[in-house]
C-alpha cells in the first residue's frame, strides 16, 4: 500500500462520500418480498414503510416527507399502474420505482411513460442496484426540490393566487398546481358549475412559466357555431361579407395561456380542427393560405363527463386525451363545508375594502350557511353574502338576512363521540375554526371505529398530522384501536 492510498484510507469520510437516507415506502403484496426489501434498504439507513396494497399506502402519500416509492405492478386484484398514475397526479415530485416479474420491453417503456424514475425487474439478481436505484433517485428528488426552493426565492415566492380552503381536497389542489409550475402540460379541469373553474385556470396561469403572457378566456358555450373557427383562429380581410380581419384568440394567447371553458359544449365539427391546432401547434385563418405557429398552453374545463360524452360519439376521443394530459378535479363546496367560514371571511374582508359597513356574521348565521347544501358552491355562497350585505339594516350578519331557501343538508355536520352521544346543532359550536377542526376529527374517529389510520384517511391526511391534531386539542390516543 502506498502512502498516498494509505492517507486516503484513513482520512474521514465527508458528508458528501456518504449518500443521505430518506423516507421510502414500499408496495408489494409478498410479504417475502417486502421482508427482503426491508433488509436491503435498511443498510442505508433509510426511513421505511412497508405496505401490501394501495389502501394502506393510501394515509402515507400524502406526507409531505415521503421521497421515493417502491411500487409492484400486480398487487393482487389492484393494479400498481392504477396506483402509479394517481400518484403522478396527485405528488407528481414524488419518484416512483415500479417492480415487477413479469418484465417487458414493452411493459418498461408503458412504465416509463407514465412517470416512473426506473424499472427493476424480479427476483433482484443484483441487490447493489436495488441500492443504487434508490439513492439515485433520492438524489433526483432534492436536487429537484432545490432548484424549486430557489426559484421561488427568485420568483417571490409565487403561489396560486385566489384559493381559499384548507379542505384536504383543497390542499391537494393547491399542490397539484403548484408542481404544474415546471411543466407546460395541457390542463382538463372538471367541476360543477360554481366551483370557480376559470379561478384555478388563472392561477395555473399565475404560477407558471408564461405567468408574463397573456391570459385569455372563452367561454365555448357561449360562441355561435358559425363564428366559432373565426373567433379561435382569426380570419382575413374579405374571409366572409362585412370581415375585415381579425386575429383570433389563439393567437392573442401566443406566449401565454388560453383557457377553454365549458369545452364539452364545442361541435363536433370544430373538434377536428381545434385537435390539429394542438397537435400541429399552428391556425389557420378563415380564408387565409398560410398556417401560423401559436405558441401557448391550453387548459380547458367543463361540468361535463367527457369520458361519457366519448362514449357516445359526442366528444372526439383523440381531443380527449390530448386535452386531459392533466386532470383537476375541484371539489363542490357541500364536500369541504370546512371552508365556509374561511370563504366567508375572504368575501367579507373583500366588500369591507369595497366600502361596506358590515363588521361580521352572527353565529346564527354561519349556522344556517353551514347547513345550506349550496347546490350553486362557491358562486352561490358569494351572491347570498352580496345580497345580504345589501339589505342588512346593522353591523352583523344574521341568519334573518341570508337569501336562503329550504335547501338544506340532510345530514349537517357533527361531533357526536363513539359513545353514542347525541350530535349538536351546529348553531351550538363556537364561532372558531378550531372547534369545527376538532368536531371533524371527533366524527372521524366514530364512523372509523376508533382505527386511526382509517380515521387519518378520511380525512385526507396522514397518521403523524393525526396524531399531532389529536394531541392538539386534548383528545385521548389511549382510545384509539391501533396507536403508535
Amino acid at each position: 500500500m502506498t502512502a498516498s492510498t494509505s492517507a486516503a484510507a484513513l482520512r474521514p469520510k465527508s458528508s458528501r462520500d456518504e449518500p443521505a437516507p430518506g423516507f421510502v415506502l414500499v408496495v408489494d403484496d409478498e410479504p417475502l418480498m417486502l421482508r427482503a426489501l426491508g433488509r436491503i434498504l435498511r443498510e442505508d439507513g433509510h426511513r421505511l414503510e412497508l405496505v401490501d396494497g394501495p389502501d394502506a399506502a393510501e394515509a402515507l402519500l400524502d406526507d409531505p416527507a415521503l421521497d421515493v416509492v417502491l411500487l409492484d405492478l400486480m398487487l393482487g386484484s389492484s393494479s400498481g399502474l392504477e396506483l402509479l398514475d394517481r400518484i403522478k397526479r396527485e405528488r407528481p415530485e414524488l419518484e416512483c420505482i415500479v417492480m415487477t416479474g413479469h418484465a417487458s420491453v414493452e411493459s418498461a417503456v408503458r412504465c416509463m411513460r407514465r412517470g416512473a424514475f426506473d424499472y427493476l425487474a424480479k427476483p433482484f439478481d443484483d441487490v447493489h442496484r436495488v441500492r443504487t436505484t434508490v439513492q439515485k433517485a433520492l438524489e433526483r428528488r432534492r436536487l429537484l426540490r432545490r432548484n424549486r426552493e430557489l426559484e421561488e426565492r427568485l420568483e417571490g415566492h409565487a403561489r396560486a393566487p385566489g384559493l381559499v380552503g384548507h379542505a384536504p381536497a383543497m390542499r391537494r389542489l393547491v399542490r397539484t398546481i403548484e408542481s404544474l409550475r415546471h411543466n407546460e402540460s395541457h390542463v382538463l379541469i372538471q367541476g360543477e358549475s360554481g366551483t370557480g373553474k376559470e379561478l384555478v385556470a388563472r392561477a395555473i396561469h399565475a404560477t407558471s412559466r408564461r405567468h408574463d403572457g397573456p391570459f385569455v378566456p372563452v367561454d365555448c358555450g357561449a360562441l355561435p357555431e358559425s363564428v366559432i373557427e373565426s373567433e379561435l383562429f382569426g380570419h382575413e380581410k374579405g374571409a366572409f361579407t362585412g370581415a375585415v380581419g381579425a386575429p383570433g384568440l389563439f393567437r392573442i394567447a401566443d406566449g401565454g395561456t388560453l383557457f377553454l371553458d365549458e369545452i364539452g359544449e364545442l361541435p363536433i365539427s370544430m373538434q377536428a380542427k381545434l385537435l390539429r391546432a394542438l397537435q400541429q401547434k399552428e391556425v389557420r385563418p378563415v380564408g387565409g393560405a398560410n398556417a401560423v405557429a401559436v405558441d401557448l398552453r391550453v387548459v380547458s374545463a367543463t361540468h361535463r363527463d367527457l369520458s361519457a360524452m366519448v362514449e357516445t360519439g359526442r366528444f372526439r376521443m383523440d381531443l380527449f386525451y390530448r386535452l386531459n394530459v392533466v386532470r383537476i378535479e375541484i371539489p363542490p363546496l357541500r364536500e369541504r363545508m370546512e371552508d365556509v367560514p374561511l370563504l366567508v371571511q375572504h368575501f367579507l374582508d373583500e366588500k369591507r375594502r369595497a366600502g361596506s359597513h358590515v363588521e361580521g356574521l352572527a353565529e346564527d348565521a354561519l349556522a344556517r350557511l353551514l347547513e345550506h347544501d349550496w347546490p350553486g358552491n362557491v358562486r352561490e355562497l358569494e351572491n347570498v353574502l352580496e345580497s345580504a350585505l345589501a339589505l342588512a339594516r346593522g353591523p352583523w350578519l344574521r341568519a334573518a338576512d341570508l337569501p336562503l331557501g329550504r335547501n338544506r343538508r340532510a345530514t349537517p355536520p357533527a361531533r357526536a363521540l363513539a359513545t353514542g352521544e347525541s350530535a349538536p346543532h351546529l348553531g351550538e359550536l363556537p364561532l372558531s375554526l378550531d372547534a369545527y377542526e376538532r368536531a371533524a376529527l371527533e366524527r372521524a374517529l366514530r364512523e372509523a371505529g376508533g382505527r386511526a389510520t382509517d380515521a387519518a384517511r378520511r380525512l385526507g391526511i396522514g397518521r403523524s398530522t393525526f396524531y399531532r391534531k389529536l394531541g392538539k386539542h386534548g383528545l385521548r390516543e389511549a382510545d384509539l384501536v391501533d396507536p403508535g
